[in-house]
């Protein structure tokens, strides 16, 4: 192709992007149902019978093998960038269970008629340079020819089995923490639409390849119950994951949930992504509402997808001086407030208070 890929802008080529592509909820529940039994197995210590981050494979010697997979179409134009926020996200997932990621496999689809090859290895490219960042080798992957860009990697990695954190094993009373701020989703949905403020620019991409590699360490404290990273699904789909997974429900004080500053400014805009609407629509029955909470704001932040979000995670009380202490540790510190609380299963399973 002769045209300059300087000036191709990948979201044009495809219509979602990032973790906002994933399949509803209630449509995904419909793929995955099966009458078919699964042969036992005990060394499978998380499979496909949750809705955890990844498989989790029982070793035998004290030591458990993850695997996840995460792909996508971008939602960023700088082909470097994509591989960039693909393979951070993909990553995350081990992070999520307490794990330390190890290897990686490339999955790349890419309209070879329409983006030239270049960009395909700048793609690629970007993805090494996280790799390297978190210590995990790229060693091969599998590409075909498809009508719009997809990316992302099959990971690997190993926790030992005390450290192993779920997304189901909250407790009552846990105090509830995140470690990014919300709105990346409005970021994107702006940007595809050419109205992304520039000063947003950097702090947009930032978040996007940030590792969640704190995971790892978060893994190795016992009072971290449960764990998981918010992605398409928005804080407030990970978080109904969360309880209904734990057979609680949580409350969230909306005030401490951090937010992209500027997100006030895209609200007022009604730059919201399509799938905010989606993931409403697939748990708005389950949420209730305290006195003095602007309904039409929550619902627009709550949802939002995230992609490559932050760690969403439960706690002992009397473990909180050791997280909050990891955070400030790994210059987190603007997140050792808890945004809500685990409690006894109730009418609703999330109430979202002042």
């Amino acid at each position: 192709m002769q045209e300059d890929s300087s000036a191709i802008k990948l979201t044009a080529f495809a219509h979602g992007g990032g973790c906002g592509c994933k399949i509803a909820p209630q449509v995904l529940k419909e793929i995955l149902h099966s009458n078919l039994s699964q042969p036992d197995n005990d060394k499978l210590l998380v499979g496909n019978n949750s809705n955890d981050d990844a498989a989790v494979y029982d070793m035998g010697n004290g030591m458990a093998m993850i695997a996840t997979t995460d792909f996508f179409m971008p939602i960023v134009d700088d082909a470097f960038d994509f591989g960039r926020v693909a393979a951070a996200n993909a990553i995350s997932d081990v992070y999520a269970m307490g794990g330390k990621p190890v290897l990686a496999l490339a999955v790349l689809g890419w309209s070879v008629d329409k983006l030239p090859a270049s960009l395909a290895q700048r793609v690629i490219e970007g993805a090494r340079a996280i790799c390297k960042e978190a210590g995990v080798v790229l060693a091969g992957g599998h590409s075909i020819d498809t009508t719009e860009p997809v990316f992302g990697l099959c990971v690997n990695g190993f926790v030992e089995i005390g450290s192993l954190k779920r997304n189901s094993t909250a407790q009552e009373n846990d105090l509830i923490f995140i470690t990014k701020p919300i709105g990346v989703g409005m970021l994107a949905t702006a940007q595809k639409r050419g109205l992304l403020l520039e000063e947003d620019g950097d702090l947009f991409i930032k978040q996007l390849t940030q590792l969640n590699s704190i995971g790892y360490e978060l893994g190795k404290i016992k009072g971290v119950t449960a764990m998981t990273d918010v992605t398409g699904f928005g804080l407030l789909g990970h978080l109904m994951e969360m309880a209904e997974g734990s057979g609680l429900s949580a409350t969230i004080n909306y005030s401490s949930v951090p937010k992209i500053a500027s997100i006030a400014h895209y609200m007022q805009q009604r730059i919201v992504p399509d799938a905010t609407y989606r993931n409403w629509n697939a748990y708005s029955a389950q949420v209730g509402f305290g006195k003095g909470v602007n309904v039409m704001e929550a619902f627009t932040v709550l949802p939002d997808p995230q992609t490559n979000g932050g760690l969403l995670f439960a706690v002992k009380e009397n473990s909180i001086a050791e997280v909050r202490a990891l955070l400030k540790e790994n210059g987190l510190g603007q997140f050792m407030e808890p945004i809500g609380r685990m409690i006894a299963k109730g009418e609703k399973t999330i109430t979202v208070e002042i």
